[in-house]
């Protein structure tokens, strides 16, 4: 009786784990958590502009214009690690370049890919999107 009872347990456990899991794949993961950025999927140019994070936890400057095949480094001097990504959030499709920097931790700098197409782009910080001081734009020439 009791070696039947385990056998029918895990049969049991593993057909719900598999329903549920099941159920969270069809549901889009359930959870509300944004998408991180994925990388920019390219070669980084010369820098055109340096953006920083200041220890107040600001981007200065807000916007920054650089010319077609540059890129933008930024320079965190924040206590605390930021990840900045291309808007809109949490989807980060606008401009994939900016993308390719993944967390900047404290004291740390990354360089975005180059800018292929002359246009405006938008950036935020994907740990805390809603914050304005952690907003800006990058202008391509």
């Amino acid at each position: 009786m009791t070696m039947t009872f385990c056998i029918q347990t895990r049969v049991c456990t593993g057909l719900l784990t598999a329903v549920a899991s099941s159920v969270f794949l069809a549901c889009g993961g359930g959870s509300s958590s944004p998408t991180a950025p994925s990388g920019g999927g390219g070669a980084t140019g010369s820098v055109g502009a340096t953006v920083t994070i200041n220890a107040q936890g600001q981007v200065t400057p807000s916007q920054v214009t650089i010319s077609v095949g540059q890129s933008v480094m930024f320079v965190n001097n924040d206590s605390r690690a930021h990840e900045m990504a291309s808007d809109p959030h949490p989807v980060h499709t606008d401009c994939p370049p900016v993308n390719a920097m993944g967390n900047i931790g404290a004291g740390q700098s990354r360089t975005t890919n180059a800018f292929t197409t002359a246009r405006a782009c938008g950036f935020h910080d994907h740990n805390d999107p809603g914050n304005a001081a952690l907003q800006g734009r990058i202008v391509i020439q």
